[in-house]
């Protein structure tokens, strides 16, 4: 009966031992983990690619920016423009209407100058003049788009890219691993496959909605060029004017 108190407080006094060695350890607070790679350390892991990558985003954001604000000067007109050309060319002012129309540097502008310098010859050559003027200028808006238009279909194309070239090294630094398979050898391949594709799909949608929209600024553009060059045809055919 003795040896078996004894026995019975011997492991006792072991188990209290055990836990206050391993309460220290259950008591320490675990340390917060913190993102230790930089932004641009992120970005230089995403391989050669991702260069290429931000190159294509600063050609977009310089292409969307320039091509706004050609789109919003060339839209600057009087909203009384077409009105005060009728009065002019009502009352046999031609020199004034021209000087009207230099005064505003956008297409609709050049387009009714344009008009007004053919007056009095047959309405075709006065029509196909306006017409030609007008290409021009819708051929100067859209200059550019196309290569926005190949940024946005291409960015994501170069992400894929990446993504294979990263699997690729991943299960190549597994081959050569052989049985030592270790996650740190497929950090590289994951994260060159994760970050071009991050950054392809980026690129492509700030290029890709600046397309839609720059396209639909240049359509409206268009339907108001087309609105004023009938307007003046309707008033070349009804009201033509004898140059001063």
């Amino acid at each position: 009966m003795l040896f078996h108190l004894l026995q019975t407080e011997a492991v006792a006094q072991a188990v209290d031992s055990l836990v206050q060695e391993a309460a220290p350890v259950a008591a320490a607070p675990a340390e917060p983990v913190q993102m230790s790679e930089s932004l641009f350390s992120m970005f230089t892991m995403g391989g050669p690619l991702m260069w290429v990558l931000l190159a294509l985003s600063i050609l977009a954001i310089y292409l969307i920016g320039r091509k706004w604000w050609m789109i919003k000067n060339a839209s600057k007109i009087d909203s009384h423009f077409m009105q005060d050309i009728r009065d002019y060319l009502g009352e046999g002012k031609t020199k004034s209407a021209i000087t009207l129309c230099r005064k505003y540097d956008n297409p609709v502008a050049r387009m009714i100058e344009t008009g007004i310098h053919r007056m009095g010859r047959p309405m075709a050559d006065i029509q196909s003049a306006i017409e030609n003027i007008g290409n021009v200028e819708v051929a100067r808006l859209e200059k550019g788009l196309p290569l926005l238009a190949t940024i946005a279909g291409g960015a994501p194309m170069i992400g894929f890219l990446g993504t294979v070239m990263g699997m690729v090294q991943a299960f190549f630094n597994m081959s050569k691993a052989g049985n030592n398979i270790d996650i740190t050898l497929l950090s590289d391949g994951i994260y060159t496959a994760m970050l071009t594709t991050v950054g392809g799909l980026i690129v492509g949608i700030i290029a890709y909605f600046g397309y839609n929209w720059l396209t639909s600024k240049v359509s409206d553009l268009v339907y108001k060029m087309e609105s004023s060059t009938l307007e003046f045809i309707d008033i070349a055919l009804n009201e033509p004017a004898e140059k001063e």
